[in-house]
């Protein structure tokens, strides 16, 4: 009998405690999952915490809980307020959107800046249809972790498909035989460009044997146009 009563409390905080999220979600405002900032995916956190606890838990009080589901919404709209107000503060407290690419070359500290891999950036630019790093103009990745990219205006001229040679100051061997080609061909090319191994963060080769080289080096933040101020 008693276990039926608990049943019975937690379907009755179910009934009562989601009517409350919905206004308290619309109440924070409209924003797809995948676009939620830092702060606004912590309060997603702290809901779910407070609501799971209330539901699983028979014996923690129903209205504290709802008073607590109430004020981390309005904690949420503060601070939604404070970042829009106070530029700054919004700064500090959000991701800001980083160039790693710029003129067909890779920006190393911002990718390092931003904790992604080669192998991450040419998987999302293969996402959007890109496959051949050259034609980007401009890429950015958003606060929300998507690739943004501008492809220059002669994009469609040299769009053909290219292949990673050197990674990280690494020869990939595995894929020089699709070329019919050697090491030696590569250590060839990179003299005849006064470039050296250790230099390059990424080389990518095309059906025309064109070397596109990005340098760990590669455009300086001052080269960069801004994007956030």
């Amino acid at each position: 009998m008693e276990m039926m009563k608990d049943y019975g409390l937690i379907l009755g905080r179910i009934v009562t405690i989601f009517p409350l999220m919905l206004i308290i979600t619309l109440f924070m405002g409209r924003r797809s999952i995948g676009e939620l900032p830092v702060f606004d995916y912590l309060i997603i956190l702290a809901l779910g915490a407070v609501v799971g606890a209330d539901i699983a838990d028979p014996q923690i009080h129903h209205l504290p809980t709802a008073f607590a589901i109430i004020m981390i919404g309005i904690f949420q709209k503060i601070f939604s307020y404070a970042v829009i107000r106070f530029r700054k503060f919004g700064k500090r407290v959000t991701f800001e959107p980083i160039i790693v690419i710029h003129n067909g070359k890779l920006i190393y500290r911002n990718i390092k800046k931003a904790r992604y891999t080669i192998e991450n950036i040419l998987q999302m630019l293969r996402q959007s249809q890109v496959f051949n790093l050259s034609i980007v103009d401009l890429a950015v990745i958003e606060p929300n972790g998507e690739l943004s990219i501008l492809e220059k205006s002669n994009a469609a001229s040299s769009s053909s498909v290219v292949y990673p040679v050197i990674r990280e100051g690494q020869i990939q061997s595995h894929v020089l035989p699709f070329f019919h080609l050697k090491e030696q061909w590569i250590h060839d090319q990179l003299r005849h460009k006064d470039v050296k191994l250790n230099e390059i963060f990424l080389a990518t080769l095309d059906d025309q044997l064109h070397l596109h080289i990005t340098r760990y080096t590669e455009q300086g933040h001052g080269h960069l146009p801004p994007l956030y101020q």
